[in-house]
């Protein structure tokens, strides 16, 4: 294809509006092809087009093998007579379009680019939300991981390019399996451009029911950082109840860790509870609310998660919450003796806190340290195999690794992912 006597293969966008949404230029174009590719709804907007007609599969199987093809060869020693093609493509070819896949065998200044609005643009244009900011995901034939890992980080704009089998009921049915049904609201953008136009709010319990979309859609997922949460549960609130980190939302002990960790715990009523490396705040939260006459100590080293603890235990309407902005073991020594220890975070010093934990802790109380990492469960064999027998005595302690799976939705099918497993170690002084 390198002749330079072969016309440029020039390649128009062109929007649900057909023909009507042209540029007289993009126009002119495909009225001088003789050559005319696109799939059969691109097609049928000029149904008396003059020249050759192409599905799209047979441009993409001359590209493949072009010397096999009549066209193919035909193109290949082509002349001044040579046809003139025009592929159309829907919006802008080189957005998850046909445009990469022609690169990708042909030269690029054998390619002339006329991009239509995108359906991403024209979607964030209904419903009059800047994206610059966005994160676009094709699952358009495509595996669902890289938006599930999007959700997860918390992403705060996701526009979701999608298909038959990855509808919007089924991004919504994930978002309500990863525990995150009400931090984001969900905008469906179907059939943008025609006269079939509809575009719609829901929330992902409403839209999770198997309901009719148009196939050509798009969904728009906006987060959420000022849900209310509803009545809460004695314990075991839902992850994305609380506030979270904006850029690191996943960034706290998971619901289910934290229900094993408390349980391990073995809370009571009347007793100084501490939280080192409290984060959001999470299990302060939920030790507040099991044990409203206890008294929990939040350390906690950053701003953003002091922040995040005022903000939870006022969510969550708790008084016995004390917040001790600093780093640990440093801010320890002042606070009365704890009768538990939940150690969610050691900002690298697990040695010295366990230290100060064993020379502190009341007689019958427990520690659990969350082990997230092969380093910390390291250093945490390493300090107690190296203990004197003097100081080890009277002391009991277990590990405990939580690995769990959660089912999410793949279409109408159902597979099991991973969260990160975390080792608790316990600690208990006779």
């Amino acid at each position: 294809m390198g002749n330079s006597a072969v016309p440029p293969i020039h390649v128009v966008g062109v929007g649900l509006d057909g023909a009507a949404g042209l540029s007289p230029a993009s126009l002119q174009h495909i009225d001088a092809a003789t050559v005319l590719v696109g799939s059969d709804r691109q097609l049928s907007y000029f149904p008396h087009h003059s020249g050759e007609r192409w599905p799209l599969e047979t441009m993409l199987a001359w590209l493949q093998s072009p010397a096999s093809s009549p066209h193919g060869t035909a193109l290949v020693n082509a002349t001044d007579a040579s046809p003139r093609i025009v592929v159309l493509a829907s919006g802008d070819p080189l957005f998850f379009g046909v445009g990469r896949l022609l690169l990708q065998h042909l030269p690029p200044e054998q390619l002339i680019f006329h991009p239509h609005l995108s359906a991403v643009q024209m979607a964030f244009s209904r419903i009059k939300c800047p994206w610059q900011d966005a994160e676009v995901i094709s699952v358009h034939g495509r595996s669902p991981d890289n938006l599930m890992a999007a959700l997860r980080q918390g992403n705060p704009k996701l526009a979701v390019l999608t298909d038959n089998v990855i509808t919007p009921a089924a991004i919504a049915q994930m978002l309500l399996s990863l525990d995150l049904g009400d931090r984001y609201r969900l905008w469906v953008c179907e059939s943008l451009g025609n006269d079939q136009e509809r575009v719609q709010c829901y929330q992902a319990a409403d839209l999770a029911q198997e309901r009719h979309c148009h196939p050509l859609n798009v969904v728009i997922l906006q987060r959420s950082n000022h849900l209310l949460p509803p009545a809460p549960p004695i314990v075991g609130i839902d992850d994305c109840q609380f506030a979270s980190f904006p850029d690191r939302p996943g960034l706290m002990t998971k619901k289910p860790v934290r229900l094993v960790a408390l349980g391990q715990l073995q809370l009571q009523n009347h007793h100084v509870l501490w939280d080192i490396g409290a984060g959001t705040g999470s299990v302060s939260v939920e030790m507040a609310r099991l044990c409203p006459q206890s008294q929990i100590y939040a350390i906690e080293k950053s701003a953003a998660g002091a922040s995040l603890i005022r903000e939870n235990a006022a969510r969550f309407d708790v008084s016995n919450i004390v917040l001790i902005p600093g780093y640990a073991p440093d801010c320890l020594t002042k606070l009365p003796t704890p009768h538990r220890i939940f150690v969610g975070g050691s900002g690298g010093n697990l040695t010295e806190i366990l230290e100060i934990a064993q020379a502190r802790l009341h007689s019958g109380g427990v520690l659990v340290a969350a082990l997230a990492t092969l380093d910390n469960l390291a250093i945490a064999t390493q300090w107690l195999k190296g203990r004197s027998p003097a100081a080890a005595a009277g002391w009991n302690h277990q590990f405990l690794q939580v690995q769990l799976t959660y089912s999410v939705p793949v279409g109408p099918l159902t597979r099991f992912t991973p969260i990160n497993p975390v080792t608790l170690l316990s600690l208990r002084r006779n």
